[in-house]
């Protein structure tokens, strides 16, 4: 292993002069073989760079000024407002080997996820990229993609295995802010971490409630208090679960500047792939080895992409497009707490939490409506489409987005109509998954608040091949499939109540799912004052939803796989457990269906033997490779586990 010290390196190659796009220095910290110097097909070996990009941001620049409280912040000698971010890059050893397209996955929290979807990585490897193993089946790697993550979140620390952004802090600064916590268990006291510290220990509330749509509460025995600044003790009274919602209001002081995040990627990825300076890690001869980009990002990150496009962000300081396209994963239509002074780009409102949180904001779609409710006309892509810099857009999503994260409102207008998206996106619910799952999970009961058997439902083999389908889109033009969502136009979308039948036992369906409400953010609590139509998908005879993407798992069943599961008994029944769906198996014989009035046909019913279960395996897997929705490989791998009896992922 190689290592350049970035000091060693600086009086080189790092002259300020020379940077583009507001990177005035880009440290690396270190340069060695990734995955042990494991091969790739013909793309080879890849190599790992550590590094440091600090940004530097003229508030006056009206790219930058949206950024909050930017002409607040303390200063560098050039009247400019400096941050300095993680940045990981993996690259061919070879550019030469490598696609051309620079694929920037948003960390999540800190972490890196796109390795765990695309390529069946598992943690903590997925993070590392050190051993062989980490690479998982290598997918990323055997397409010769130039894999960037850039430290943006600027609440958290930047340590190892944690990327993060050293943003300026607003020291002595001080305003209100409020966090909700749900910790599942009936210990008391509980501790729980505040998202920023507390200016004041007098300055705190604390509230109770069974869940979120009943009245806040101070009953007897309920207290709270400051163990330091950032952590608080709760104190829980008799009469609730563990399931109940506390919420805490308090004084917060020393914001940093979030919204800095968002110029940090479009910096950094427009240094990348454009700067022409020895300084540029990527640079091959004369030219940067990519000459495109994708950015890409799972549930938080995903939600980041979609406010860096709402934001306008997707124009660099030249007036260049930063992403030719963008991927938001499992983020619905959500959006972040992050660009506001005591951010919280953490949370986000899901069941059983608070459906009006910051996140949550109109607008939900790509296409600019008018919100009858807050007054304002707007878009994801209103800025974007002004300066001619819109990416071509595959927003994608488990099935629980459509339950837990209002997704029906990317395809509806705002009184619950059919709405078609623009020309440049498309979007795609992938059926019968969980938020996110692991590539090795098997059926299993998961943790005690779970009421049913938890969805092992991995999403690898369909986003791999939108990937693959959206690189195609930026690199040569060719269309994408259509889009596969529910819509209310098909009659695939529909409400909550009659989406799925009640009579499939061990299946407790009650129609429950997250609502979105529009409320007044300047208060605490804020105070709700509107709220929009929200739909489900409709599902199926077995309990599935009719549209999306079905992998093959689903479209040739051994089980019912919904992405939802209602909270178990004394954790808040009334409420949907955050992330997860669930797992019904077939019964194997018409006899045993019977017996328990099971309306689903049996295994038996469905398949003569385990030689035509196979064989209806493949038909499908044939239709999907050839709709472009599962590549030739992933058939192969499916067929395989069919043949193994585990693709159904059943544990048997």
């Amino acid at each position: 292993m190689r290592r350049i010290i970035a000091g060693a390196i600086a009086a080189v190659c790092l002259s300020p002069v020379a940077l583009r796009a507001e990177v005035i220095r880009f440290d690396i910290v270190e340069r060695a073989p990734a995955f042990a110097g494991r091969s790739f097909g013909d793309v080879g070996p890849y190599e790992r760079i550590t590094a440091r990009a600090t940004i530097a941001l003229t508030p006056s620049d009206d790219r930058n000024a949206i950024i909050t409280d930017l002409g607040q912040a303390p200063r560098n000698p050039d009247g400019k407002v400096e941050a300095t971010a993680d940045v990981v890059i993996l690259r061919p050893a070879d550019p030469a080997r490598g696609n051309g397209t620079l694929l920037l996955d948003v960390p999540n929290r800190g972490r890196k996820l796109a390795p765990q979807l695309f390529d069946d990585s598992s943690q903590p490897g997925a993070n590392n990229a050190q051993g062989a193993d980490d690479a998982g089946i290598g997918f990323l790697h055997r397409q010769g993609y130039t894999m960037v993550w850039v430290g943006w979140q600027g609440d958290i620390p930047s340590r190892p295995g944690q990327m993060a952004l050293t943003a300026p802090v607003l020291k002595g600064v001080t305003g209100p802010a409020r966090e909700e916590f749900v910790f599942d268990t009936t210990t008391s006291p509980a501790r729980a971490t505040l998202t920023w510290p507390a200016a004041d220990p007098a300055n705190l509330t604390v509230t109770v409630r069974a869940a979120w749509a009943d009245a806040r509460q101070t009953p007897s025995g309920l207290s709270a208090r400051l163990v330091d600044p950032a952590t608080v003790e709760i104190t829980r009274p008799e009469g609730f679960d563990a399931g109940a919602l506390y919420e805490i209001t308090y004084a917060a002081r020393d914001p940093a500047l979030l919204g800095m995040g968002f110029a940090a990627v479009r910096d950094v990825a427009s240094f990348l792939r454009r700067d022409m300076t020895p300084t540029n890690p990527l640079l091959n001869g004369l030219h940067p080895s990519v000459s495109r980009a994708i950015g890409f990002g799972v549930s938080q990150s995903g939600r980041f992409l979609r406010d860096f496009l709402h934001l306008g962000f997707n124009e660099d300081l030249q007036g260049r497009v930063v992403f030719d396209g963008l991927m938001p994963h499992v983020a619905g239509t959500r959006r972040m707490a992050t660009n506001v002074r005591f951010g919280q780009p953490g949370r986000n409102p899901r069941h059983p939490q608070d459906p009006a949180w910051q996140a949550d904001l109109f607008p939900f779609t790509y296409a600019t409506l008018n919100d009858p409710i807050s007054g304002k006309t707007d878009g994801l892509l209103r800025r974007c489409t002004l300066s001619t810099t819109c990416p071509r857009v595959m927003q994608t999503d488990s099935e629980h987005e459509w339950w837990a994260s209002r997704a029906s409102l990317l395809m509806t207008d705002l009184a619950g109509n059919h709405l078609d998206l623009p020309d440049n996106v498309r979007a795609y619910m992938i059926a019968g998954t969980p938020h996110f799952a692991d590539p090795t999970d098997v059926m299993h009961k998961g943790v005690a608040a779970l009421s049913l058997p938890q969805n092992p439902m991995h999403a690898g083999a369909p986003m791999r091949a939108l990937l693959t389908d959206l690189n195609a889109w930026v690199s040569d033009g060719v269309p994408p499939p259509s889009s596969r969502v529910p819509m209310r136009a098909h009659g695939t979308l529909v409400a909550a109540e009659g989406a799925v039948r009640i009579d499939i036992p061990g299946l407790p369906f009650k129609a429950v799912h997250t609502s979105a409400a529009f409320s007044d953010q300047s208060v605490l609590p804020p105070k709700e004052i509107g709220r929009y139509p929200v739909f489900v998908p409709k599902a199926d005879d077995d309990g599935m939803a009719i549209s999306g993407i079905r992998q093959l798992a689903l479209a040739v069943p051994r089980a019912t796989y919904t992405a939802w599961n209602p909270r178990a008994q004394g954790f808040g029944p009334t409420a949907l457990y955050p992330l997860q769906g669930a797992v019904v198996p077939f019964a194997p014989t018409e006899a045993a269906r019977k017996e328990i009035h099971d309306p689903r046909l049996s295994i038996a019913e469905r398949y003569a033997d385990s030689d035509a279960y196979v064989a209806a395996v493949r038909r499908e897997a044939a239709r999907q490779v050839a709709e472009r929705l599962l590549l030739p490989e992933d058939a192969e791998r499916a067929i395989e586990a069919a043949k193994q009896g585990k693709l159904a992922k059943l544990g048997q």
